[in-house]
């Protein structure tokens, strides 16, 4: 995202953009990715609202959100696009907003990796997730990404 300081994300959290729904998708190079056709797209708000779940110490990913959903809605898989800018929408708004957080923060990426999208970057989630516990590693030489250490043993189990 560009702008950000100039950008109402907290609009952006209440616009429900006609859904929740489920899509049918006939790619059949997508189906065999996602492992069907039933593709459901969660409003921001219900990203916002899982994420609020996530207690102190634990730390959840977008795919596991992603899993629940579809889980709960009777689709084969959450539509992953919507769902990373959705997260990014949530981290933000809650960044605007004078108190009412959401701990933005212990949502991770795949394999635990932190989001440079978020509020102040990486190192402003890094500092968060540290101070609640979390061991943060440098992976690679010249792209250097940040991971939560063995984030899978924190992981927060949605139900």
């Amino acid at each position: 995202m560009a702008n950000e300081d100039k950008k109402d994300f907290n609009a952006m959290l209440k616009n429900s953009k006609d859904m929740p729904k489920i899509q049918i998708i006939t790619d059949e190079a997508s189906i065999r990715k996602y492992g069907g056709e039933r593709m459901f797209f969660a409003p921001p708000m219900e990203y916002d609202r899982v994420m609020r779940l996530v207690p102190e110490g634990k730390v959840i990913t977008v795919g596991a959100i992603r899993d629940y959903f579809a889980k709960e809605n009777g689709a084969d898989f959450t539509d992953p696009i919507t769902a990373g800018i959705f997260v990014s929408i949530a981290a933000w708004a809650s960044f605007q907003r004078d108190g009412d957080e959401t701990p933005y923060w212990r949502t991770l990426k795949a394999g635990g990796e932190l989001n440079e999208k978020y509020p102040g970057g990486a190192a402003a989630q890094k500092a968060k997730l540290e101070a609640e516990g979390h061991t943060v590693i440098e992976k690679g030489r010249t792209n250097i990404r940040y991971f939560v250490k063995d984030y899978e043993k924190a992981e927060f189990e949605l139900k």
